[in-house]
């Protein structure tokens, strides 16, 4: 039997040739490209979760509190519902059971991307009803506050668009005690 050249005895292929110590060296290639990758993101995108002022931001909690102490005391109840068709938010705000007719102000603020946050101004009718323009909302938890036009009370809650279709938001009662 003849032997072929490279399989003489003492004769080895170069490691190079083999797929083995390819496929093992695979796995740390990959955790290097995406350490890189991470670490590219990490530097070149901005953090929107940290705030710069965090000690003044901690101290207005104290603030919003007592707005939300307000807003029990007078048993504010807002109710919306966004039509993507017409482009409008439509509702009522109460207070006492009773329709408000002064203007306020509703805070939208996505959940993760801040450059999507909006503010509409929302001027009820004579029957307390408003309704104000709303471009059609990405699916997304929202963060809905609703504050009057001093800012001297608010209503605060989530609403996880398109899932819920309806938006309702009611003062806490207990809040006032």
């Amino acid at each position: 039997m003849k032997l072929n050249p490279n399989e003489q005895a003492g004769a080895r292929r170069p490691w190079y040739t083999h797929r083995w110590p390819w496929l093992l060296m695979l796995g740390p290639a990959l955790v290097l490209v995406a350490g890189a990758i991470t670490g590219y993101l990490a530097v070149t995108r901005e953090d929107a979760v940290v705030v710069d002022d965090y000690y003044k931001k901690g101290k207005a909690i104290n603030q919003d509190l007592r707005r939300d102490k307000v807003a029990s005391s007078m048993q504010l109840a807002f109710s919306a519902r966004h039509d993507p068709a017409a482009g409008a938010l439509e509702g009522t705000l109460t207070s006492l059971g009773q329709p408000m007719a002064t203007p306020f102000r509703i805070r939208l603020a996505h959940s993760t991307q801040p450059h999507k946050d909006m503010v509409i101004e929302a001027v009820p009718g004579p029957g307390g009803r408003f309704s104000a323009a709303l471009p059609l909302l990405e699916q997304a938890r929202w963060r809905v506050v609703v504050e009057g036009p001093k800012g001297d009370w608010r209503l605060a809650g989530t609403w996880q668009w398109p899932q819920q279709r309806a938006l309702d938001l009611h003062a806490d009662l207990e809040a006032a005690k």
